[in-house]
């Protein structure tokens, strides 16, 4: 639930046609060979199949090596070139309308206007973000010039980390880097939404407003603060780049579990899962450019808790990502459908903080799967329902469920069954700071927190173990989900997301799932124990490698 060229021709995607490609040692050959065959037109038919039989029976495995070596290795960078590729070639683009929603009444840019804004949030890239497609799209119809906003500020919260600000801002140091190269303006406002937008898009006369999606409580009422506070001729609207069906159209409602969603998703994929355009460089340049930004200085004076740090195995930004996403088709990839389960395995594919943070489109994970992915059927299908329909299914749970993050947002029989044994004795009780230092009898659970509190990451089936074991230490389910999401979300690179909230009420409060046989403290929800995982996978060698010694 948490969620984890070869060969002797070329099909233009332009065309359709077949291309023949010609290597350099065939392209250096070929005019001796037709010296010999000007030269030799007397040689009988005998003696030409004679000679050639023997050149075949010459060095017989001399061109295999090479061939073999193209099948197994690519040079490392080889997924942005195709990428680059596929979006260059992507020429009659027609962006579905679908996507979108207004959020305003008026619907027509208004006249004498001077800019387009994309008010970036979740979706924190250029490439492969139909919000900034959309609005490039808009502004080209306008002759208008370009600007991509994003409005900064730090909560003051247990959950503001160094590590969540700092993988953010240099990610979006990437962003405005890349904006600037395509003639687009990036701006850092700082301040929450409602109160630095509405007078950034009056001072510098833009006319119209375009953003991405969340289902989130708080960036939902950003939108509703900013729509307040927009001049009413402006349109407002919203684009779902982060799903690959938008929201709204995936389902109009809750829905139970991922066998009630999973049809609705999967046929419209034929719609829905295309390729990008390219966000290339704008025409239209801006008479008044964005202020400089010191990232440096805008890193080193946020007040965060400096004590959860930046990570070593997760580098922010896009092109981060896709070197993640490449060294996962080339590596994991057909680890996933038979390891998946094992947290010792490299089978997972890395990518959740890149797709936490917008840094990386779950679509283009999709097609680049999908399409460098085929010795490996299994895994792509296994991978495809975990990053498609699991990961939309909580998108859905937390649009439609605004206590997303509450007992009282879960079904009625699992509400009843952890109240019938909310009073039953628990075998172990732990504070949340005992186990925020990973202080429990568990090794395999003391293993797993360390290693979310050093590395910023839990394997998804111990993060299911995790959390059910945090409901039966803690004194009731409140408790349990509180510590379980405040670990979660301050820990977590990719934490503070649907993902997170879910995989926390899938755990604890049975969301997307079933009533499983009753017994003590779980009641009905599904139930986790040491000695099951000791049947999934060697719990020794990684109790080994993350239990700290002095635990």
């Amino acid at each position: 639930m948490f969620l984890c060229i070869r060969g002797s021709f070329l099909v233009s995607r332009a065309s359709g046609r077949s291309v023949t490609l010609v290597s350099p040692r065939t392209a250096r050959c070929s005019p001796t060979l037709s010296l010999c065959r000007s030269s030799r037109t007397t040689m009988s038919d005998r003696k030409r199949k004679a000679a050639s039989a023997a050149a075949a029976r010459e060095e017989p495995s001399a061109k295999r090596p090479k061939a073999s070596s193209a099948k197994k290795e690519r040079a490392g960078g080889w997924l942005l070139e195709h990428v680059s590729q596929q979006r260059s070639e992507e020429k009659s683009f027609k962006f579905n309308q679908k996507r979108l929603r207004f959020i305003s009444d008026t619907e027509k840019i208004k006249q004498g206007s001077k800019g387009v804004l994309y008010w970036m949030s979740r979706d924190q890239r250029v490439q492969d973000n139909w919000a900034l497609i959309h609005a490039q799209q808009l502004a080209v119809e306008e002759e208008l010039p370009l600007h991509v906003c994003v409005c900064f500020v730090v909560s003051e919260s247990e959950l503001s980390t160094l590590r969540y600000y700092s993988f953010m801002l240099k990610g979006l140091q990437e962003v405005a880097q890349e904006c600037k190269n395509l003639n687009i303006q990036f701006h850092l406002l700082h301040g929450s939404a409602g109160d630095v937008l509405p007078g950034f898009v009056s001072d510098h006369s833009l006319g119209a407003v375009v953003t991405d999606f969340s289902p989130l409580r708080e960036p939902l009422e950003w939108l509703e603060d900013v729509k307040k506070r927009l001049p009413k001729d402006i349109p407002f609207v919203q684009v779902d780049a982060h799903n690959i069906v938008p929201c709204w159209i995936a389902s109009p409602k809750l829905e139970y579990s991922a066998r009630t969603i999973r049809g609705k998703i999967t046929n419209l994929l034929s719609e829905f899962l295309t390729d990008f355009p390219l966000v290339d460089k704008h025409p239209y340049t801006a008479t008044r450019t964005a202020k400089l930004i010191d990232w440096n200085k805008t890193l080193g004076s946020l007040q965060v808790d400096r004590s959860v740090g930046e990570t070593e195995w997760a580098k922010p930004g896009t092109k981060a990502g896709m070197a993640m996403l490449e060294s996962f088709i080339d590596v994991r990839l057909k680890q996933f459908g038979t390891h998946r389960n094992d947290p010792n395995a490299a089978a997972l594919s890395q990518l959740s903080p890149w797709i936490r943070f917008g840094h990386l489109s779950a679509q283009r994970v999709a097609l680049q799967v999908k399409r460098n992915g085929k010795s490996a059927d299994k895994s792509v299908a296994s991978f495809i329902e975990e990053l498609v329909v699991r990961r939309e299914l909580t998108d859905n749970f937390c649009f439609y469920n605004k206590k997303y993050d509450s007992v009282e947002g879960a079904y009625e029989w699992a509400q009843k069954t952890l109240k019938d044994h909310a009073k039953d004795k628990r075998p172990y009780l732990y504070t949340r700071e005992q186990l925020e230092k990973a202080q429990t009898h568990d090794k395999l659970w003391n293993a797993a927190q360390y290693q979310m509190v050093v590395e910023g990451k839990m394997h998804g089936f111990l993060r299911m173990y995790w959390a059910k074991k945090i409901l039966e230490w803690t004194s009731s389910p409140e408790e349990a989900l509180s510590i379980a999401l405040y670990l979660n979300d301050r820990y977590e690179l990719d934490g503070q997301d649907p993902n997170g909230f879910v995989g926390c009420m899938w755990s604890i409060c049975g969301i997307h799932d079933q009533g499983w046989a009753e017994r003590p403290v779980f009641g009905k929800i599904r139930y986790m124990n040491y000695k099951g995982c000791t049947r999934k996978f060697d719990v020794a060698k990684f109790e080994k490698k993350y239990c700290p010694k002095n635990l």
